[in-house]
């Protein structure tokens, strides 16, 4: 229904309201009955997101196990304690994963000399590692959601801890290329770390975001780490070092992961559920991915691969945020060249250089803990009415950090003009630090706000948000060392880091073009009108089933279930809100954060 509907709709016009309801929810039954597919989203893809308007029952009398059924089951009513458990290990993960990316650049003056190969030649391993983590994470996307996030991220850290040996080993520059682009593809990354926030959190409840920002640092904040102790490493340690240290981080991290980090995937929960209640006697009941036919559908997978490209190439926010995003990460990976010969005017060693990247990972903190009120205070907003907030609000705070990206760059610029000019060797890392901070609310608030966005379709716009970093930080390791040793002819290091300056002023203006305008841009996405039928009543069903687990539970005495204050998920807040959603979802426009109408963005 749209704003125009409602405004027409006077108190004593109620019955009209009533009918035009019924009629939205007879479109949204109608659109997701058979368990049909949404632009190329399944019925089980979008029941994970409780799009899908409940059971379904097969031919042979068999009936399919829901979210409603068996929500205590699954990953959304862990108990608070093991989310952030499991958000911890999902940290090393991402630590683990870009370290290996951002270490290599220590020994690229060991390779250069052992192979007897330029140094620009020798970086084309960190290049390939970091295209090919691109598409990789793109790669394992649909596997995570067919076998479940426990075993491709298992299969994912094992395959590239064996990648690291014929590296270590390798008798020739050529073996190291290889072996990077094995394990670059080999890196599940984003893909599956994002989609075990989505099992844990649900869009509209209170942890998501405290979530979203936890993990969006581990991913920044893995490649300064790389930084530090490469450069330990690359001073102290053989060449091969770089890549045995990869392992022994990368074996040590799996791990944990085994022992610690159960299945969360909600439609492998579910069909363990129906497994063990068919052994107590409901023969009937089934699980979601028991019933599809054929289990693994290449097709299904080939048209989950291509999502995040066509999103990419057809979503203009998609489009402009990852590449603001990749623009963003490529001045990371530009800064692990410039750093050296910067710092080298003020007689820095290896490992002091290294340690210098400790600036970068004071602004991610810093950047972080900035985001915590800023989610508070959203929730509380959310806790009163939860339709008041628009997906906008997601970028709120970005208005304010991203333009330390560009006055971080300007001031980075003329500050590497050493020592001779006064100019002490902190200057340039207090500047670091505003950069690290734009970074970080760059990817934090980009990823929140395609994710409230396009809901089920997160993964895919996400996705292009990854793919665009990995790739364009790819690029920046070939370019970057040329870029400062060619540039002008008196101010080398300075003229480089100018020009990034002069780009980044253009490349975040889309930030507040979709801040103001975002809706209008929602409006037309093929992706989000899709949305707009189901969220609403997804929302509503969920508290309901909620509430009917609770008030079982209650004449059971089987004891409480989780509430928001204890587990952060949405039974405490949706029960405040119940009687209140209808009215404040007339005065403010369809309800939900997905492609919706709101009438506020802070």
């Amino acid at each position: 229904m749209s704003i125009s509907d409602r405004s027409s709709i006077t108190n004593g016009g109620a019955t009209r309201e009533i009918e035009n309801e019924n009629e939205n929810e007879k479109s949204v039954n109608e659109a997701t009955a058979g368990r049909g597919k949404h632009l190329g989203v399944t019925g089980p893809e979008l029941e994970a997101y409780n799009m899908d308007a409940g059971r379904s029952k097969q031919s042979d009398g068999k009936v399919e196990l829901t979210e409603d059924d068996a929500y205590d089951k699954l990953g959304y009513a862990f108990p608070d304690w093991k989310k952030w458990m499991i958000l911890v290990v999902i940290l090393l993960i991402q630590t683990s994963m870009n370290l290996n990316a951002s270490i290599y650049a220590n020994g690229v003056d060991g390779m250069a000399s052992k192979y007897s190969i330029s140094k620009q030649k020798a970086r084309v391993g960190q290049m390939v590692f970091l295209v090919c983590y691109a598409f990789g994470c793109e790669l394992w996307a649909p596997w995570s959601e067919e076998i479940g996030r426990w075993p491709t991220q298992q299969l994912s850290l094992f395959l590239v801890n064996i990648w690291q040996l014929p590296a270590a080993l390798a008798p020739n520059f050529a073996t190291i290329v290889v072996a990077r682009g094995l394990a670059g593809l080999s890196t599940a990354g984003g893909s599956v770390t994002l989609g075990v926030i989505a099992d844990l959190y649900q869009p509209e409840d209170s942890g998501f975001q405290y979530a979203v920002a936890f993990v969006v640092l581990s991913s920044v904040g893995g490649a300064p780490v790389g930084a530090v102790i490469g450069g330990f490493v690359g001073q102290y340690l053989s060449l091969p070092w770089i890549f045995w240290m990869q392992l022994c981080i990368g074996a040590a991290v799996q791990l944990i992961h085994f022992f610690l980090v159960p299945e969360t995937r909600a439609t492998i929960l579910l069909d363990r559920e129906a497994k063990r209640r068919r052994k107590k006697g409901e023969a009937h009941i089934y699980g979601p991915d028991e019933l599809k036919k054929p289990r693994f559908p290449m097709h299904e997978f080939v048209r989950i691969w291509a999502r995040p490209f066509q999103m990419f190439a057809t979503e203009p926010i998609v489009l402009a945020l990852s590449l603001l995003s990749g623009f963003s990460d490529a001045l990371l990976f530009t800064f692990l060249e410039a750093f050296t010969p910067v710092f080298k005017q003020w007689g820095f060693q290896p490992y002091q250089v290294g340690l210098a990247f400790l600036s970068s990972l004071i602004g991610y903190l810093l950047a972080y803990f900035t985001y915590l009120p800023v989610i508070r205070h959203h929730n509380k907003i959310r806790a009163n009415d939860p339709d008041k907030l628009s997906p906008e609000s997601r970028l709120w705070w970005l208005l304010f950090l991203a333009p330390l990206e560009t006055i971080g760059l300007f001031g980075f610029s003329w500050t590497s003009l050493g020592p001779d000019y006064g100019i002490p060797w902190i200057a340039p890392l207090i500047f670091t630090v505003l950069i690290a901070m734009a970074n970080y609310g760059i990817y934090k608030s980009s990823i929140d706000y395609m994710i409230a966005a396009y809901g089920p379709y997160a993964a895919s716009a996400t996705g292009g948000n990854d793919l665009a970093r990995d790739f364009l930080a790819g690029i920046a390791a070939l370019y970057s060392t040329p870029f400062y040793e060619n540039i002008g002819s008196t101010y080398k290091l300075e003229l480089p880091s100018t020009i990034l300056a002069c780009l980044s002023v253009v490349v975040i203006v889309p930030i507040y073009i979709f801040y103001w305008k975002g809706q209008w841009f929602r409006d037309r996405s093929q992706f989000a009108q899709q949305l707009n039928l189901g969220r609403k009543d997804a929302v509503q069903r969920r508290r309901s089933t909620v509430l009917g687990i609770k008030g079982r539970n209650e004449l059971s005495g089987g004891g409480e279930i989780h509430d928001e204050k204890k587990t952060g998920n949405p039974g405490d807040r949706e029960r405040r809100n119940l009687g209140s959603t209808a009215d404040s979802t007339a005065a403010t426009g369809d309800g939900g954060e997905g492609g919706v109408r709101h009438v506020e963005r802070v």
